[in-house]
């Protein structure tokens, strides 16, 4: 028995945006006063079909989230442009520069609207009943009655829960795991969640069989809390497959290139633009306030918890606790004007220096004081996996409220939460979504900034 139900639409809905983007494409391309406008149209037709395979722009599906949509889009964009520029410059093909510009800004505004029309009618269809995915839950705990929850709650994906089946008792199991087949010959799902907590090999292999002969998937829950945001990949010894913990997209040669290129394109314009009349006034009234140096330095760990000298803008008076001491609100070593820069985080711009010889990057792990870390390391388990990457200027935990001074055991298990999530969900606009977030941040207030 086959599993497709009628009311599916998602064979479609893909093709079809595929078939609107390129009649898009093609009724912008005639508008070109050149000859052979039909030819121009293939190439761009071959341009984009090459983009979006190597993009992937096409590949989302209903519990993709809004920044990879955004993400992709972007991505096909930035190079689809690129492209065209380029081949529209060649001399049989020449297309007045004015012409060119018009039709890059038109298609790019038209696409960015279409794919934003088509996500929010497909969450709201969904979310009326319309489009669902069924299935059922093989175990019963913890886990799977979080999913549950989960996909119950965001009705926006399209979800239909069956039921749960289980050896454990509970309350509304729809039947043990002997019950799961013939339940499915009567009534078909699309999904297979199996517990890897409770399920059996052979169970497993069971259900894996009757999903493949029956047009379903099967997906599974991880047993270890530690491993569910972590990405797995699949690596072929021969033909023998075996399992994969991603640490993280920067171990990527070309992430890592990326990085340090918008690290340094990034801090040269903050130290050309700002930081070179900023600091001899920031620099003039520390010194009329108080005695020292202008700049503070301390060591940190950074990178595989390698030592570094951090800098800053010196906010406190010196001090024999300043390597010891974390600081607290209302602070006596903070000067006046200390206040200012902490409040304002003007303090910590000197760092775009410490970007630029290669210790720092903009966004990561915020580094701590050595003491700090040590302290950190014996009261939190895996706390050192943060410092797999470089250390930040900003950082996830940061924007998401947990900065500043380590009050209790939840203020750093949380900052080691997101740090973590961070490392091993790196993107190029999650960096840049995390700048605009700090900034926003700054601008807005942040009680925790002392």
């Amino acid at each position: 028995m086959m599993s497709k139900k009628k009311h599916r639409y998602s064979f479609v809905i893909l093709p079809l945006i595929y078939v609107l983007d390129n009649i898009l494409i093609y009724l912008l391309s005639i508008q070109f006063p050149v000859k052979h406008s039909f030819c121009l149209f293939l190439i761009l037709e071959i341009i984009w079909f090459l983009i979006s395979y190597f993009t992937k722009y096409y590949e989302i599906y209903r519990n993709t989230k809004p920044a990879d949509i955004i993400s992709k889009t972007l991505k096909q964009l930035t190079v689809f442009d690129l492209s065209i520029i380029s081949v529209f410059h060649l001399h049989t093909l020449a297309v007045p520069n004015g012409i060119l510009l018009k039709y890059v800004l038109i298609l790019n505004a038209f696409v960015i609207l279409f794919k934003l029309l088509i996500y929010i009618l497909l969450k709201f269809y969904r979310a009326k009943g319309g489009n669902l995915r069924t299935y059922i839950i093989a175990g019963y705990n913890d886990e799977t009655k979080q999913l549950q929850n989960i996909l119950q709650k965001r009705v926006d994906f399209g979800y239909k829960f069956d039921g749960f089946f289980s050896e454990s008792a509970g309350h509304g199991l729809m039947g043990s795991f002997k019950d799961i087949i013939p339940y499915l010959d009567k009534r078909p799902v699309d999904f297979i969640f199996c517990s890897l907590k409770e399920c059996s090999d052979q169970l497993i292999k069971d259900l894996i069989v009757y999903a493949d002969n029956h047009f379903m998937s099967v997906k599974f829950i991880p047993d270890n809390n530690e491993i569910l945001g972590k990405a797995l990949k699949v690596d072929y010894f021969d033909y023998f497959p075996v399992l994969s913990l991603d640490k993280s997209p920067l171990d990527k040669p070309v992430n890592q290139i990326i990085k340090r290129l918008f690290d340094i394109i990034f801090s040269l314009i903050i130290i050309s633009t700002i930081l070179w009349w900023l600091v001899p006034i920031i620099g003039l009234i520390i010194k009329l306030e108080s005695k020292g140096p202008v700049f503070f330095k301390q060591k940190r760990n950074g990178i595989n918890y390698e030592p570094f000298y951090c800098y800053k803008f010196r906010s406190m008076k010196p001090n024999p606790q300043a390597d010891l001491k974390q600081v607290s609100k209302n602070d006596s070593r903070i000067t006046k004007f200390g206040k200012f820069l902490r409040k304002s985080s003007i303090d910590e711009l000197p760092q775009f220096f410490n970007v630029l010889k290669g210790e720092m990057s903009v966004v990561g792990p915020r580094p701590h004081m050595i003491k700090e870390n040590e302290r950190f390391n014996k009261r939190v388990d895996n706390f050192k996996a943060r410092h797999y990457v470089k250390s930040g200027i900003t950082g996830l935990a940061q924007v998401k409220g947990f900065r500043g001074e380590v009050i209790t055991d939840d203020d750093i298990n949380n900052r080691l939460k997101y740090d973590l999530f961070y490392i091993e969900n790196w993107s190029f606009w999650l960096d840049v979504k995390i700048i605009l977030f700090t900034i926003f941040n700054v601008i807005r207030g942040d009680e925790k900034a002392y």
